[in-house]
Parts: structure tokens; C-alpha cells; sequence
């Protein structure tokens, strides 16, 4: 024999009567000032079916599996703002089933939905702000996280500052008091006379400590964003040439051999700042020069790319760690130790105050460039290389008309 259908109670009817004005008053005022997903309606059909489905079993767990949808669909920008959007959906939804049952029942049929459906309302707003206050603590407890290891970060780079500061700032110092000590022994024995030669070397340990003092203000002023470019017309063919011949008496003590490759776009003209560009470069180039051992040549290669021009530096040195070769761009970062590095910035494994690669990052992301380094890896008797990849904009307009009008002379000249 056929089942014969069970019959609906009076609340599934008042449920189902209700069900047409419900959705769609819910689907006009949740829609208003809030981003709706365009499943939008069918998301409100499920839950109103489920809403039922809880009434008729008495069991409001049926809720539990839309909420937690809900819930889980929080932005990462809604936990960083504490905005619990679930529950405020919910508490939107309250008013507007009393709404609807004010406006289409009986007042007593009104009253016998609300008095089913209410209950199913508190459920989902617990189970709703549980989960909602356990993915905020999670948030929280990520975000504290990142901040201890920020906070490590910056412990590492003070201790990093104070070691490298103290032995960079060391020679120089005692360079100083070395040749003050010598001139005044010279003065009380009345041989004034010679005191050039230590002049020059006390002028050598002052301009290592202006070096280094330069070197830290340009850090600070990346650092907070008050680097200040000075654009002017340019071809990366004349810096690449110019620091070459800074660097000749180096290269040439240590018989590196230094090439020099003509490729599309080293003389094409761009705006850049020439002198804070040329600092970038020559950054590079000294890393280059300091861990490339004597005997060994280092490559000046590129080419045009749509919108930058790219500029490659490889050497043949001792290569590169892939743990390093990100931390490389860190401040005040050595690599080895510091107090077994020279303090020539040009000698094999030489030391510095760690600023260099950090700086020339932030002259070329001020020009809106880039840099990286690719290398097989760190072998001191293998020398397997490095390879930095600079990436300079090829900015051909400026807003000074002057300059503009100076530009295409010299674009016309080409």
C-alpha cells in the first residue's frame, strides 16, 4: 500500500506561508551597504530551509552547517577590524522575521512563529560568536606571532648594528689616534716638518668614518621615506663606464678583470637620479669586487625589457648561500663573521658596516626598480658565482619642462 503523506503541523504551515515575503525582505535590506556574493538568494533559501527544517525536528543543530559556512567566509580585513558579520547577519535576520510575521500573519499565528523560530535565532547566535571569538583569537595569536618575530628581527639587527658599528668604526678611530699620537711625539721633538705623510693618513681614517656615517643617514632616510631623487636624463652605459674607472687601481692590484658588455638599452636615455643610481651600482660592484678572489673577473651584461631596463652583474666568486641570498638585502647584515673580516671595502672577503646591497634596494625601489641576486650556492674552492639582476624604469618623461625639452635634444643627438 502507498505511505500515506504526514501531515503538516500548523507552525510548517505558518513557515512555509511566510517563506516567499521573508526572502525576498531579507534579500532587499541585507543587500544594502554590504558586498553580496551573487549566490546571494540561494544562500538565503538554504538557511530559511534549514530554519525549518530545525523547527520541524526541534533540533537547531540543522543550523550549524550554514553558519559555519558563514562564519568561515570572514576577510582577513573584517578579524584585523573585529567585524563580526555573521552576527550581525543573524541579529538582521531577527528583526526582519518579526517584521514579516507582524506585517503578513494573525497576531497570534505571529506569535506562535516567532515563539518556534527565536529559540533557532539564539542557537545560531552562540554557536556563531564561539566560532567567531575563536577565529578572532586565532587571528590575534597569529598577528602576535609576527609581531614577536618582528620584534626578533629588529633585536637581531641592534645587536647586528652594535657589532658591525664597533668594528667598522674601530679602525678608523684608532687610525686617527695612531697618527694624532705620532704628530704631537713629532711637534714636542720640534720636526714639524713632517707631518704631511701622517696628514694624510688621519684625512684617510676621517673620510672612512664619514663613509660610514653617510652611509647610515641614507639608510635612515629609506628607512623613512624621505629619500629625495633628483631626476635627470642619463644612459647606463656612461654610469657603467664611470665606475670602472673608479675601481681601476683596484682591479687591477687584485687582477680582476672587469667586462664590459654593449647590450639594447646601456645607451638609451632615462630620467633617474645619476648620482644615487651610480651609488647603487657601485654598491653592487664593490660586493662584486669583495668576494670575488684575486685573479677573477666580474661581468657588466643587460638587456630591455617592456618598461625597465635590466642590468646584470655577475661575478666569479664564492657564490651565495639560498638562505642568503634574501638576507643579503637586510641592514647591517655580514655574512661570516664580523671579527674576521677586514675592514677594506675592496680586499677579498673585506668587511663594511653591512649597508651597501640594503641601500642600493632602496635607491632602485624609490625609482620604482628592483634587485635580486641568483647563485648555485656559497663554495669557497669552487667560486660558482653570483649574479645580480638589477631592474632600473625606463622613465622617459619628466615634469620639468626644461628637462623634457633637454631630453629630446639629446634623444635627437642619439
Amino acid at each position: 500500500m502507498p505511505r500515506k503523506k504526514a501531515k503538516s503541523t500548523p507552525i510548517q504551515k505558518t513557515i512555509a506561508l511566510v517563506r516567499p515575503a521573508w526572502i525576498e525582505r531579507a534579500g532587499e535590506e541585507l543587500a544594502r551597504g554590504m558586498e553580496i556574493r551573487a549566490d546571494f538568494e540561494e544562500q538565503l533559501a538554504r538557511f530559511f530551509d534549514l530554519l525549518e527544517q530545525s523547527v520541524t525536528s526541534g533540533d537547531p543543530a540543522w543550523m550549524d552547517s550554514i553558519l559555519l559556512d558563514w562564519a568561515k567566509a570572514s576577510t582577513e580585513t573584517n578579524l584585523e577590524e573585529g567585524l563580526y558579520h555573521v552576527s550581525f547577519l543573524l541579529n538582521r535576520m531577527i528583526g526582519i522575521s518579526i517584521q514579516v510575521a507582524h506585517d503578513t500573519l494573525p497576531r497570534q499565528q505571529a506569535l506562535d512563529l516567532l515563539a518556534a523560530i527565536i529559540p533557532i535565532y539564539t542557537y545560531g547566535l552562540g554557536v556563531v560568536a564561539r566560532y567567531e571569538m575563536e577565529t578572532r583569537v586565532a587571528h590575534i595569536s597569529g598577528e602576535m606571532e609576527k609581531v614577536q618575530k618582528q620584534m626578533e628581527r629588529v633585536d637581531k639587527s641592534k645587536s647586528a648594528f652594535i657589532s658591525v658599528a664597533a668594528h667598522e668604526l674601530k679602525t678608523p678611530i684608532t687610525l686617527i689616534e695612531g697618527y694624532s699620537s705620532m704628530m704631537e711625539d713629532l711637534l714636542q721633538a720640534g720636526r714639524g716638518a713632517d707631518l704631511n705623510s701622517l696628514l694624510n693618513g688621519m684625512n684617510t681614517g676621517i673620510a672612512r668614518l664619514r663613509a660610514i656615517v653617510d652611509d647610515m643617514i641614507d639608510v635612515s632616510m629609506i628607512d623613512n621615506d624621505l629619500l629625495k631623487l633628483n631626476f635627470q636624463p642619463m644612459q647606463i652605459s656612461q654610469m657603467v663606464e664611470a665606475l670602472c674607472k673608479e675601481v681601476e687601481r683596484t682591479t687591477r692590484t687584485r687582477r680582476l678583470t672587469v667586462v664590459r658588455k654593449d647590450f639594447e638599452g646601456n645607451k638609451t636615455w632615462i630620467y633617474i637620479d645619476p648620482l644615487r643610481m651610480q651609488q647603487a651600482l657601485r654598491n653592487v660592484l664593490n660586493n662584486a669586487i669583495k668576494y670575488t678572489p684575486d685573479g677573477g673577473s666580474i661581468t657588466f651584461d643587460g638587456r630591455l625589457l617592456p618598461g625597465f631596463i635590466e642590468v646584470t652583474v655577475t661575478d666569479t666568486g664564492i657564490g651565495i648561500s639560498q638562505d642568503d641570498q634574501v638576507v643579503i638585502f637586510e641592514k647591517f647584515n655580514q655574512l661570516g663573521r664580523v671579527e674576521l673580516h677586514s675592514s677594506s671595502k675592496t680586499r677579498f672577503k673585506g668587511g663594511g658596516p653591512g649597508l651597501g646591497l640594503s641601500i642600493a634596494r632602496g635607491i632602485l625601489e624609490a625609482h620604482g626598480g628592483s634587485i635580486w641576486v641568483e647563485s648555485p650556492g656559497y663554495d669557497e674552492k669552487k667560486c660558482p658565482g653570483s649574479t645580480f639582476h638589477i631592474l632600473i624604469p625606463t622613465q622617459t618623461e619628466s615634469p620639468d619642462p626644461k628637462m623634457a625639452r633637454l631630453f629630446d635634444t639629446l634623444g635627437k643627438e642619439k
